[in-house]
């Protein structure tokens, strides 16, 4: 790949300005001035072949404020500006990348041994920055956690937005703590053993503050997306296009150590070329990885239930790492909150977890009532090392109109069970930001737009959104900043003490207890009359046998015979008291292929048997 794009400091002590604009004549960096009495000062770029214009500049140091100008016209920042101090409308400003690692040891974790933690930097903490994340890495590290995961940091519009309105994909949210302020996090991450994963937006860009259009044709009419234009991957001048998002993905690795990118809505990256723009970042990742020396993976987001999406490119496939599971939450979800508007229609069974559990997938091929038609795709390559599943994330509580935690919609006992079965599941688990101490404020959908029509657009189209779910009354208003003070987690006084404390010490015991567990063969035996899933993990000594049970009153189960012919004993039952349970009426040995009584299960709990050696 060639020289970076935009504005990049050189060895010797110059700076490197690089634009593509294809359509411009003449294209000029306008230099700022200052207070000090320094004017502002127009240089022109030597115009190069396919549309490039460059420039090599000297006294021109980190802090410098620039834009560019387009034939004569008005002052644009930069494409690929490292930041925007003054915000999406300002100019762009020089920033020195280098930094002081003392990240050396780390060399990243796979997706597949991953219990990673999704948190938006703005409402993670009161103080909402990158420092203030990192004041809680050593209690995320005690959890058991392994892995972060940022919600976009890429520049947005104003100071409060869930960062998919990102209109700089090169520069770091300045209110954030900019580009400094990421590598700081990452570099104390990693010396707490913690990787890093970045959300980043590559199907389209925010609609106030994109310049991008003005430049070239990075956008394309020839498909939509939901939220307006799509990129153009395939067009004309789509190499160039390419260039700047495949750079900016390099970008995170290369100067920021981001050990994985987590890339949304990948059915919304519309590409129909020989050599999807997906399957090159996924060549280009690994092509590289020797060089880091460290590992990097991708991680799609993606509703299309489509094993090609990490099949390798030889196999027809995109090469990625990993793909989030949507079946897998919403069989869960539904479940546990008996909801079944909108999405959510298509489930409710306990055989759909069962098949979610096994294959990571509900939806293979089968019919799809909310969709009308048939949708997914079965595969047996699809390992349980390719799948990311939650019970929880930033879409499935954001997405509702209150913002609704899982803590709030169900009772105590279903949060355990909820755990239980994304933590104890064959999968790389998700936790979203607070759920291990059962937090209660909302996660609501919020901006600092300042566009006014903008903004109304936004308010009517959120009131669309909701229709198909019934719910009722008015949204919160996201421009409001109390919406976006209502995020900010209250960890003091989330849930009442003993119970925070309880599941808390749960999540750290079943993230301890993932570790240990057999990864193969996986067995499901679904019982939908009791509303139960046994789930087995393993075969002889070691093996682990599960009970799920959904059904919201005690009830008599026979559990010998669901359990291979062993002695099996019981290691952990959320309805214990040490886990703020009501109470234990299961036996701590079962004779696995007796015809055994009937024992009484409680409501919305689980446990852990395991075969007993020698």
């Amino acid at each position: 790949m060639s020289p970076c794009l935009g504005a990049t400091l050189t060895s010797d002590g110059k700076c490197r300005f690089e634009v593509w604009a294809p359509k411009a004549k003449i294209v000029e960096v306008c230099l700022l001035g200052n207070e000090h009495g320094v004017k502002d000062r127009l240089v022109p770029l030597t115009q190069e072949s396919r549309g490039y214009h460059r420039a090599i500049l000297p006294e021109i140091g980190p802090g410098s404020r620039y834009a560019f100008v387009l034939d004569g016209g008005r002052q644009l920042p930069d494409p690929a500006s490292r930041a925007q101090p003054e915000g999406v409308h300002g100019p762009s400003e020089v920033v020195d990348l280098a930094f002081p690692w003392t990240d050396e040891p780390f060399r990243g974790i796979p997706v597949s041994e991953q219990v990673a933690y999704e948190l938006h930097v703005g409402t993670f903490t009161r103080d909402g920055t990158f420092d203030g994340v990192i004041s809680q890495l050593d209690r995320l590290a005690d959890l058991g956690v392994n892995a972060i995961e940022l919600m976009p940091v890429a520049q947005f519009p104003g100071d409060r937005n869930w960062g998919y309105d990102g209109v700089f994909p090169y520069a770091v949210q300045n209110s954030y703590g900019g580009a400094a302020g990421l590598q700081r996090l990452v570099n104390a991450c990693h010396s707490r053993g913690l990787a890093v994963i970045l959300d980043v937006v590559y199907n389209h860009l925010g609609p106030e503050g994109n310049y991008l259009g003005q430049y070239g044709p990075y956008f394309t009419d020839a498909y939509r997306t939901p939220w307006g234009e799509a990129i153009n991957f395939d067009g004309r001048g789509s190499d160039e296009v390419r260039r700047y998002f495949l750079e900016n993905a390099l970008q995170w690795f290369e100067a920021f150590h981001i050990d994985a990118l987590r890339l949304d809505a990948v059915h919304a990256i519309l590409d129909r070329s020989a050599y999807p723009v997906l399957e090159e970042l996924a060549d280009q990742v690994r092509e590289r990885m020797p060089r880091w020396g460290r590992r990097a993976s991708l991680v799609a987001e993606s509703d299309l239930n489509d094993p090609r999406v990490v099949l390798p490119g030889d196999r027809g496939g995109w090469g990625l790492d990993a793909m989030w599971s949507d079946d897998f939450h919403h069989c869960l979800h539904v479940l546990l909150t008996k909801e079944t508007r909108g999405y959510y229609e298509d489930f409710g069974t306990v055989s759909d977890l069962a098949r979610a559990l096994t294959t990571g997938m509900t939806y293979d091929g089968r019919y799809s009532e909310f969709r009308e038609r048939r949708h997914g795709r079965a595969s047996k390559d699809l390992g349980p090392e390719h799948i990311v599943v939650c019970s929880q994330n930033h879409d499935q509580v954001g997405n509702r109109m209150l913002g609704d935690r899982l803590s709030t919609l169900t009772d105590f006992e279903s949060l355990k069970l909820a755990a239980a079965v994304v933590l104890l599941s064959p999968f790389s688990p998700l936790l979203f930001m607070g759920e291990e101490y059962g937090e209660t404020a909302p996660f609501l959908f919020f901006t600092s737009h300042g566009d006014p029509g903008l903004i109304d657009a936004m308010r009517k189209g959120r009131k669309e959104e909701f229709r198909s779910f019934g719910w009722k009354g008015e949204p919160p208003d996201p421009q409001d900043v109390e919406t976006f003070r209502r995020c900010i987690l209250s960890p003091e006084g989330a849930r009442d003490p003993g119970q925070r404390k309880a599941l808390s010490d749960l999540y750290r015991e079943l993230i301890r207890m993932r570790k240990d567990l057999p990864r193969s063969p996986l067995k499901t035996i679904p019982l939908e009359q009791e509303q139960a899933l046994f789930f087995f993990r393993g075969e002889g000594p070691g093996a682990v046998g599960i009970l799920f049970h959904f059904g919201t009153r005690e009830r008599p189960l026979a559990l010998s015979p669901h359990f291979p012919e062993q002695p099996w004993t019981k290691k952990l039952d959320s309805a214990a008291d040490s886990w703020g349970g009501p109470g234990s009426q299961l036996p701590d040995q079962i004779e696995g292929g007796a015809d055994g009584e009937p024992i009484v299960v409680g409501p919305r709990s689980f446990a852990v048997y395991t075969i007993r050696c020698g």
